[in-house]
């Protein structure tokens, strides 16, 4: 594989770099905790999923030869969790994820970090839009979007398989635009 293009990028107190393969046990330990994952899969994963499944897609070499990717974050020495921007099929565009241990819940890292990824995804990768997808009841998540000034612009009600409590309610599409992201960050 050649040169990392995705940047380490740096905040008041994290330290966000390319998320690697070096990097599964922490997303092991991480994704071990279903507190984390309520609100995607309800449950823990086993070391089997994220390590069969989950970290080929998080090292995606297409994602990262355009900028894109996962990348972990550290304040200090302290493991927080991963951030990503998503590849998606429209190249002008990008999804905002992010997953912290609950450790470092409501100290505002969440925010934080994915301010970095969005001034990297619109200042430097050249993005039209970013967008992020939560479930409506998941408070946290939608407070943070809403912080980071991504609008509410859709919501959806889908059919699962094994459904999560407040499922009903639907998954809500938030998106930011990079002319309101440069507007509203005085860039």
């Amino acid at each position: 594989m050649g040169r990392l293009t995705r940047p380490r990028l740096r905040t008041a107190r994290i330290e966000l770099e390319p998320l690697t393969l070096e990097h599964t046990d922490l997303l092991v330990e991480l994704d071990s905790d279903p507190e984390v994952l309520r609100h995607v899969w309800g449950r823990a994963l086993s070391r089997e999923e994220v390590v069969d499944t989950w970290m080929a897609r998080r090292t995606r070499p297409d994602a990262d030869a355009r900028g894109l990717g996962y990348w972990v974050g550290h304040d200090g020495g302290r493991f927080l969790g991963w951030w990503c921007l998503g590849i998606d099929d429209d190249p002008t565009t990008a999804e905002l994820g992010y997953r912290l241990r609950r450790e470092a819940w409501n100290q505002g890292y969440a925010t934080e970090g994915s301010r970095a990824l969005l001034a990297h995804a619109f200042d430097t990768v050249g993005l039209s839009t970013v967008w992020a997808e939560t479930m409506a009841v998941n408070a946290g998540s939608r407070r943070v979007l809403e912080k980071l000034g991504l609008a509410h612009v859709g919501t959806e009600v889908r059919r699962w398989d094994d459904p999560l409590p407040g499922w009903e309610q639907g998954e809500v599409r938030h998106e930011i635009r990079a002319d309101d992201w440069r507007a509203s960050n005085d860039v």
